[in-house]
């Protein structure tokens, strides 16, 4: 598989803090692929995503070393507006990140900064309000929109630059379950449908593990485990010892093990629940 970006020996300090946030990470992302950041709160999974836009160490300065990858460029000698055009990022609270008054000017105001032909801006709208099931919204006020909604206008506008990769640091921390699942489906279907590259962070086990193609765990800025979802989250000890919670699916399984049942795999997923019941 072709490689889309990569960390080699990264640490960071952020400024007058002496415990470096990452510690000597070393991982690659394939393009394509749906990558997954778990791991307890402090961890560094933000920092780490900001490692992939130049922001970290560009905006926050520190002791940085190691090498970050993108696209074969050196996110250390480019700066982050010329990286954007390769990595788009969304964060948890779409609030922060929404400026305009109508929902087109929210997607034409980046493209806008970088100079994007007039044109090319009226063509690329319409494109990625379809991508993201927010056809119709054009003239609407952000505002006007659900929480669901408000986080897929802000995934839209990072889109709309066309990146090879897209970041999401706990896109739904802030949203219901419906507005999880909104968010969750329109970025695999980017994933899938367009071949965007997805690195996400999110606590929400369940949509993990059925998303994801691939997770990291990382704990104290150390990377612990990689692997499928269904190889790390059945590893219910190792989840408990990082203070992360399992699918439901696979914690009940595990404690029907523990008492009566001798289960070959532990299913991460609801529909592999149900199958295994069945067979």
């Amino acid at each position: 598989m072709n490689i889309i970006a990569g960390l080699d020996k990264v640490s960071y300090f952020y400024p007058n803090s002496k415990e470096p946030v990452l510690r000597d990470i070393s991982l690659e992302v394939y393009q394509g692929e749906f990558l997954g950041i778990i791991g307890p709160t402090g961890a560094g999974k933000t920092t780490l995503c900001l490692t992939l836009n130049g922001i970290v160490p560009q905006f926050y300065g520190g002791r940085f070393f190691g090498y970050v990858t993108v696209a074969g460029l050196d996110t250390l000698k480019h700066p982050v507006s010329h990286l954007a055009g390769y990595v788009g990022a969304v964060f948890d609270d779409p609030e922060t990140q929404l400026i305009s008054t109508s929902v087109e000017n929210e997607i034409a105001f980046a493209l806008e900064n970088l100079c994007i032909d007039r044109e090319e801006i009226i063509s690329r709208i319409p494109r990625v309000l379809e991508a993201v099931r927010l056809e119709g919204t054009e003239h609407k006020h952000p505002q006007e929109l659900s929480g669901g909604q408000k986080q897929r206008l802000a995934i839209a506008a990072a889109l709309a630059l066309q990146p090879r990769l897209l970041i999401l640091d706990e896109p739904t921390s802030q949203l219901d379950p419906v507005g999880t699942m909104e968010v969750f489906s329109t970025v695999k279907e980017l994933n899938k449908e367009l071949g965007t590259t997805i690195v996400m962070v999110s606590h929400a086990a369940e949509e993990m593990a059925e998303f994801s193609d691939r997770l990291i765990l990382l704990s104290e800025g150390e990377v612990i485990a990689t692997g499928k979802p269904q190889e790390i989250y059945s590893e219910i000890d190792l989840l408990e010892r990082h203070d992360l919670r399992p699918p439901q699916v696979a914690e009940t399984f595990y404690k029907m093990e523990q008492r009566v049942l001798k289960i070959d795999k532990i299913p991460v997923t609801l529909t592999a629940g149900i199958n295994q019941l069945k067979s």
